[in-house]
């Protein structure tokens, strides 16, 4: 990670076991057997760099990589700071889905003990933006690694995710606006705005300092705070297999644009259209597209 490069992601990564185009979510004591089953490298720090890495910029991932994750971006041409030691237990995660609802069973492993790590990686960032993606705790002792990478002149970005346990820490907020960019789909805009209804999380998240881009889903996607308010459409999806991965996907292509000196809503609608286009395979890598629209 010596050269400079557009977009350095940091932070979890997983093999994933996707079950696929399910009937149903199994209930209590119940099996369903299928044959649509993928294993696939995942996680929000290395689908992001993946995403835009196909897109054409120059890409870097910090994480606690498996080999399959390793090879993966070797094969993308990604550079790689592998945060994991021989003989520590890499991360997978387990998906069951069906085309309209999802489950999830996660294995921690070595990710449980990243945090120091990514620290310590971040220090070494050489990049114009910096994207990380992994759950905080707790968000103050990240607030100084924010400052540091902006006298340095790196813009960020931040993924949380969804945690139940995030929402509760009384600095959420600090670190939510000291990113550039935060990213949060509708569930998370409301659990992180503390408020039952999506219009009054949107209304919360409107008095950003920074710039909010909430996921919608059929809804599109809608860019806030800082006095702005810009909205995308959906990208319509012709053919939906799997969604594992699609936040990370649309996150990719907006990255992409928007370090190209794209619009806010030419973003959005490139962060669209990736995640569209990874519906159509399944797990969170197969589906992404390339500059020259090949997958």
């Amino acid at each position: 990670m010596s050269a400079v490069t557009d977009l350095a992601s940091v932070g979890e990564s997983f093999d994933d076991f996707v079950f696929h185009d399910l009937p149903r979510i199994p209930g209590a004591g119940q099996e369903i057997r299928t044959m649509s089953f993928t294993r696939s490298p995942g996680g929000g720090a290395l689908i992001t760099a993946v995403a835009a890495a196909r897109l054409g910029l120059r890409c870097a991932v910090a994480s606690a990589l498996s080999p399959d994750c390793e090879r993966l971006l070797r094969t993308e041409r990604i550079a790689t700071r592998n945060l994991r030691a021989d003989g520590e237990p890499s991360a997978l995660s387990v998906a069951l889905s069906t085309r309209a609802d999802r489950r999830f069973v996660t294995f921690e492993g070595i990710n449980r003990r990243l945090p120091s790590r990514l620290r310590s990686a971040l220090h070494r960032m050489r990049a114009r933006h910096v994207h990380l993606a992994f759950v905080p705790r707790p968000c103050a002792a990240w607030l100084v690694d924010i400052e540091r990478l902006r006298r340095r002149g790196i813009t960020t970005s931040w993924d949380f995710g969804w945690d139940d346990g995030l929402a509760k820490d009384p600095d959420l907020r600090r670190l939510a606006t000291a990113a550039d960019l935060v990213f949060m789909n509708a569930d998370e805009a409301r659990l992180y705005a503390r408020r039952s209804r999506l219009p009054a999380a949107l209304a919360y998240w409107q008095t950003s300092p920074n710039l909010v881009v909430v996921k919608l889903g059929a809804g599109g996607a809608r860019a806030l705070g800082g006095g702005i308010d810009v909205r995308a459409p959906a990208a319509r999806a012709r053919r939906v297999v799997d969604s594992t991965g699609a936040g990370d996907a649309f996150n990719g292509g907006f990255l992409a644009a928007l370090i190209r000196g794209r619009s806010l809503r030419q973003a959005l609608a490139a962060g669209n259209r990736v995640g569209a286009l990874s519906l159509r395979r399944a797990g969170g890598i197969a589906g992404l597209p390339r500059a020259d629209g090949r997958s």
